[in-house]
């Protein structure tokens, strides 16, 4: 055999090595993955939700103002971690892991300074915790399993008690595979007020928590665009448009929007119509003079942006996500992060 030849058949024998090698990763990998390194945990968070025995949700819009009762001076609330089949839209039905049965979870709204209790049972298929994403808790308080609390295991019940603080817009979500569970629906907003309210109180106060959800052949499964498993519907307030809230109001009334990122991806919020001021960051004021005028902000995951406007005319004027896929419902426009506000 001369040299050439031998040289051929070298490479040809690499080759064929490869191309084998190439041929049973990809007959091994887990369907939907495209990370190359995993675990029986992460694979497991990557499976369809369980449907069996889930109940109808008995409600149909989320954050509903959760109520409390006082105990010698502190407001006691109660949660609960469980799962329903939720509506995103009338012919698409997830199955959520939620705080008392709604998408997103109850908001809780108090006062700066208030002393809460909030005491949470959790009826999920795991363990869970809570953490306060933003308030100042004391560091037992924080939900960090294993370090700061124990898992809350299924079936059992842990107390949360803090002062509430500082002023401001924050969220509360789990903190326990959280990869998953946040992503399937464990999350909610917790708004302080601060003592005798806003000093320029809005005429309209909203708070829209921004989410994306995985739907395939009627399974749910968590959105976690870095194994590719990424959302096909998004959300604000659970629903996608067109059943997403229709904001009422009258010209000249002052507007306060609470934008969320309670997902995974980052939503650059778009205002038609009207210019607006980014009045307070992740539960912070900006100062009048530092107040930025814009049309658009990006809300990365964990942060909050407040933004005020005050519409001028009359019309029907659009909020959404400027990413074009994230304005649609499995891939067909319109649909997704889209909500109106109509101005009489």
């Amino acid at each position: 055999m001369n040299k050439n030849k031998l040289i051929s058949v070298v490479l040809i024998i690499i080759l064929i090595f490869f191309v084998q090698k190439s041929a049973n990763k990809s007959k091994n990998a887990p369907a939907e993955l495209t990370t190359i390194n995993t675990n029986l945990e992460a694979e497991k968070a990557m499976e369809a939700i369980s449907q069996d025995g889930v109940p109808v949700a008995k409600v149909d819009r989320g954050l509903q103002e959760l109520e409390f009762k006082m105990d010698k001076g502190v407001k006691v609330f109660n949660l609960t971690a469980e799962p329903v089949k939720w509506n995103i839209l009338k012919d698409v039905t997830v199955t959520a892991w939620t705080y008392n049965g709604m998408v997103p979870g109850p908001l809780i709204r108090v006062t700066n300074g208030d002393k809460v209790k909030i005491i949470v049972k959790n009826n999920l298929s795991e363990s869970t915790t809570i953490h306060w994403h933003g308030i100042q808790v004391p560091n037992n308080m924080d939900g960090i399993p294993d370090e700061t609390q124990k898992p809350i295991q299924a079936g059992e019940t842990f107390t949360y008690e803090f002062v509430a603080k500082p002023a401001g817009t924050y969220w509360y979500h789990s903190h326990f595979n959280s990869d998953k569970q946040i992503s399937v629906g464990l999350s909610g907003a917790f708004v302080i007020d601060p003592i005798g309210g806003l000093a320029s109180k809005p005429d309209i106060d909203r708070v829209l928590m921004l989410n994306e959800w995985r739907v395939i052949d009627g399974q749910t499964y968590a959105s976690m665009p870095a194994t590719g498993m990424d959302g096909n519907y998004f959300t604000i307030n659970g629903k996608a448009y067109p059943e997403t809230e229709m904001i009422e109001a009258k010209v000249g009334q002052k507007i306060r929007l609470r934008f969320i990122g309670s997902g995974q991806m980052i939503h650059p919020m778009h205002l038609h119509g009207f210019p607006f001021k980014i009045v307070a960051t992740d539960g912070n004021d900006v100062p009048v003079s530092a107040q930025w005028t814009k049309d658009t902000v990006s809300v990365a995951p964990g942060e909050r942006y407040d933004i005020e406007f005050i519409p001028d005319r009359p019309g029907k004027w659009m909020v959404h996500c400027h990413i074009p896929h994230h304005t649609t419902n499995d891939h067909s426009e319109p649909g997704g992060i889209m909500m109106m506000v109509n101005v009489i």
